[in-house]
C-alpha cells in the first residue's frame, strides 16, 4: 500500500479505496468492531482498573528493563517460560494495591515536590551542572517514557514510599539469625583432590563408520544446520551522530569561560578539629599546645577518637562552617590554630596535609568540551532524523534506502543464526550491543515493517532481507564434528566409572595418593575455600560438592568438561568465631534487613489485597502476554 501511495496515481487511487471503505462504515456500520467492549480488563484492584493494553505496555517495558539488565533482551516466549509473566503481573497488582490504598487515606505529594526532586537528579544536569530538560527528555526516552508518564509514575512510586516506609520502620534482624549466617557463610574446608582426564580413560579407537553412523542418527538434531537470517540495520543515536559532529575551538573555548569556575579543582586540606563548650576551654588548651603539649594529647584527654577529631580531606566550600573554614585554609601544614568561635562550635584546629587547586588550561580539557557539545547537539537532531527516517519509511523506502538518502550508514548482516553466530560457528561481528536484535528479527520476517527499538538514548531501526531456513546436515558435512563428540563421550563414560570405583576403594581404605601414584596423576589441595570461593585453581563444581561431604568423606564430581572428572576427600572443616562488629557481618546484616523488609512489605500488601478484593481475567492476561492470540 505505501510503495501504491508513494506516487499522484496511487494516491488517487488510494484515496478511492478508502472512501468507498468510509461509505460502507456508514451504510453498515461498525457496532462489530465494538462488541465485547468493556470486557477488556485484565485484573481490578478495588475501583482501579488494568486494562489489557495497559498490562501490554507494562509488561512490554518490564521485559526491557530486565533485558537492559542482562544485557540479552527477553522474548516473550522466554520470559514465560522463566515465570516472568506471572511475576510482572503479581508486581504489578502489587504496585496498584498500594496506589489504591494511597487513594482511599487522601495521600498526596505537590508538583513542587516532584519537579524538585527531578530537577534534583544528577542523571539530567546538562554542562552547566543544572537541570537539563533536553537532557531528561532523552533520557526518559531511552526507558520508554513520556515526560507526563515519568512525573506520574515517580509521584506513584513516592506515595508507595511512603506507605511501605512506616510498615518496615524499626525492623533489626535477630542476632540469633545473624550468628547462624555467619557460621554458614564464612564456613571453610579443605579438600585433597586428583583429575581425571584423557590421559587416564586409556586408548579410545575410532568409531567404525557404522557405530558412527547410528551415533550420528541418535543425536541427529544436536548436529542440524539453524536457520539464517540477512538483516539491514540503521542505528540512531545522540552517540552515533555525534561521532560525525564537529565543534570548533570558537565554540568550545566559549563554554570553557563560562563554566571556568565549576572546572576548577578546588583545593583540598586534611582537617582535625577538637571541639571545646567555651572559648575559654579552647584557650586554655591552646596554652598547653604551645607549651609543648600535642593535638593528639589534648584530644585524647578530652575522651575523642581519631573518627570525633578527624575531618577528612576537604574542600573550603564543603567544611559548611565559614569561620572555622577560613581558620582551617590559612593554617600552614601541621600548626595549630587559635580557638576559632564557629556557628555551633568553638574549635582549635589542625592541617596536616595540603592539595593544591588545580585550574585547567582550555587544552587540557579542550577534546572533553568537545565531545559534550557534540553530543548536546546530536541529541537536539535525533529527533529530526528520526521523523525524516519515518517519512521515508512511510513512502515504501526500506531502511538501506533510508539510509543512503539521509546520508547515513545502515549495516548488513549476510547471516547470523538465533545464537548470533554466522555460518562460520563464531559471533557476528557488527551486531549492536545492550539489544537483542536477534531475537525480534526471527521474531520477525521479510517484507514486515518493524517498530524501531531503543538503545542509547535513540534508535535502531532493522529490516528482515532474507531467510535461509534450518536443515538436517548429512553426516559427511560434519563427520569431524560428530567424531569428536562421540570420542568425548567415550571418554566422560570411562571416566566416569573409573572415578566411581576409586571412590570405592577409598571408602574401603584406600589412599588418595597412592590411587594417584597408580594413575601417574598428582594430588591437588584446596586449602581454606568458602562456599563462595571463586579460585582459579579450584573447579567450581568441586566447592559445592565439598560442601556436600562430611569431614574426611569421599566423592566424586564432573570437572570443567565432560571430559574431566574429580575424585577428592574433604580434610578439614573450620567454623570461624563470629564478630558482629566485623565489616562483612555488617554487610550480611544490612541484607537480611532488606529480605526481612521485603518480606514484611510483601504480607502488608497480601493482606491489602484481601481487603481490597483483587480480579484477574486470565484470558486476558494469556491474550496480553502472547499466550495465546486476541481473535
Amino acid at each position: 500500500m505505501r510503495k501504491a501511495s508513494s506516487n499522484w496515481l496511487g494516491k488517487t487511487i488510494m484515496s478511492l479505496m478508502f472512501g468507498v471503505l468510509i461509505i460502507s462504515f456508514a451504510v453498515w456500520g461498525i457496532a462489530d468492531i465494538f462488541k465485547g467492549y468493556g470486557q477488556s480488563s485484565l485484573a481490578t484492584i478495588g475501583s482501579t482498573e488494568i486494562s489489557t493494553e495497559q498490562f501490554r505496555n507494562l509488561y512490554t517495558d518490564r521485559l526491557q528493563q530486565i533485558g537492559r539488565q542482562f544485557g540479552r533482551p527477553l522474548t516473550s516466549e522466554q520470559a514465560r517460560q522463566f515465570g516472568l509473566d506471572r511475576q510482572v503481573l503479581q508486581q504489578v497488582i502489587a504496585e496498584s494495591t498500594l496506589d489504591e490504598t494511597a487513594r482511599r487515606m487522601g495521600l498526596g505529594l505537590s508538583d513542587a515536590d516532584i519537579a524538585q526532586a527531578i530537577s534534583n537528579d544528577p542523571n539530567f544536569k546538562g554542562l552547566n551542572g543544572k537541570f537539563d530538560h533536553e537532557r531528561f527528555l532523552q533520557t526518559i526516552r531511552q526507558f520508554g517514557y513520556t515526560e507526563a508518564r515519568y512525573i506520574a509514575e515517580q509521584r506513584r512510586v513516592s506515595l508507595r514510599r511512603q506507605l511501605t516506609g512506616t510498615v518496615a520502620a524499626g525492623f533489626v534482624p535477630s542476632k540469633l539469625q545473624l550468628e547462624a549466617l555467619v557460621r554458614f557463610q564464612n564456613e571453610q574446608r579443605s579438600a585433597d583432590f586428583i583429575r581425571l582426564t584423557a590421559a587416564q580413560a586409556g586408548t579410545i579407537d575410532p568409531p567404525t563408520p557404522e557405530a558412527l553412523a547410528a551415533f550420528f542418527e541418535e543425536r541427529k538434531p544436536l548436529f542440524r544446520a539453524p536457520e539464517y537470517r540477512k538483516i539491514a540495520i540503521l542505528p540512531l543515536s545522540p552517540d552515533d551522530l555525534a561521532k560525525w559532529t564537529t565543534v570548533s575551538d570558537e565554540d568550545a573555548r566559549k563554554v570553557f569561560e563560562q563554566n571556568r569556575e565549576r572546572l576548577v579543582t578546588p583545593e583540598r586540606r586534611h582537617v582535625f578539629q577538637i571541639a571545646f563548650p567555651t572559648l575559654e576551654e579552647a584557650k586554655a588548651a591552646r596554652e598547653r599546645i604551645a607549651a609543648g603539649t600535642s593535638f593528639e594529647d589534648i584530644a585524647k584527654e578530652r575522651k575523642l577518637t581519631a573518627a570525633d577529631t578527624d575531618l577528612g580531606l576537604v574542600s573550603k566550600d564543603s567544611m559548611g562552617d565559614p569561620a572555622l573554614a577560613s581558620a582551617a585554609f590559612a593554617l600552614a601544614p601541621d600548626t595549630v590554630s587559635e580557638p576559632v568561635k564557629g556557628a555551633l562550635v568553638t574549635a582549635l584546629l589542625k592541617v596536616t596535609k595540603i592539595e593544591p587547586g588545580v585550574s585547567p588550561t582550555y587544552e587540557s580539557v579542550a577534546d572533553k568540551i568537545k565531545r559534550e557539545l557534540a553530543l548536546e547537539r546530536a541529541r537536539s537532531q535525533v529527533q529530526d532524523l528520526r521523523n525524516k527516517i519515518e517519512d521515508e519509511r512511510g513512502g515504501g523506502a526500506n531502511i538501506a534506502e533510508a539510509a543512503q538518502k539521509l546520508g547515513l550508514k545502515a549495516i548488513t548482516i549476510e547471516a547470523v543464526d538465533r545464537s548470533g553466530r554466522g555460518p562460520d560457528g563464531k559471533p557476528v561481528a557488527g551486531l549492536p550491543q545492550g539489544v537483542d536484535l536477534v531475537a525480534q528479527a526471527f521474531a520477525s520476517n521479510i517484507g514486515v515493517e518493524n517498530d524501531p527499538i531503543q538503545i542509547n538514548g535513540g534508535d535502531l531501526w532493522f529490516d528482515v532481507l532474507g531467510i535461509t531456513p534450518s536443515r538436517e546436515r548429512t553426516l559427511d558435512e560434519v563427520k569431524d564434528q560428530v567424531e569428536a563428540r562421540w570420542r568425548d563421550e567415550q571418554i566422560a563414560t570411562r571416566l566416569r566409572a573409573k572415578a566411581t570405583e576409586m571412590v570405592g576403594r577409598l571408602d574401603k581404605g584406600a589412599k588418595l595418593d597412592a590411587e594417584a601414584a597408580a594413575l601417574n596423576v598428582k594430588v591437588e589441595t584446596a586449602s581454606l575455600f568458602r562456599r563462595d570461593a571463586d579460585l582459579k585453581t579450584v573447579p567450581e563444581a568441586l566447592v559445592a560438592a565439598a560442601f556436600r561431604t562430611a569431614k574426611d568423606g569421599n566423592g566424586q564430581v564432573e570437572g570443567s568438561k565432560g571430559t574431566e572428572w574429580l575424585v577428592f576427600r574433604v580434610t578439614d572443616i573450620v567454623v570461624p568465631p563470629v564478630d558482629l562488629a566485623a565489616e562483612d557481618v555488617k554487610k550480611l546484616k544490612d541484607t537480611l534487613l532488606r529480605a526481612q523488609v521485603e518480606e514484611q512489605i510483601a504480607e502488608y500488601v497480601t493482606h491489602l489485597e484481601s481487603q481490597i478484593g483483587v480480579t484477574i481475567n486470565q484470558q486476558a492476561f494469556a491474550v496480553a502476554t502472547g499466550a495465546t492470540s486476541s481473535q
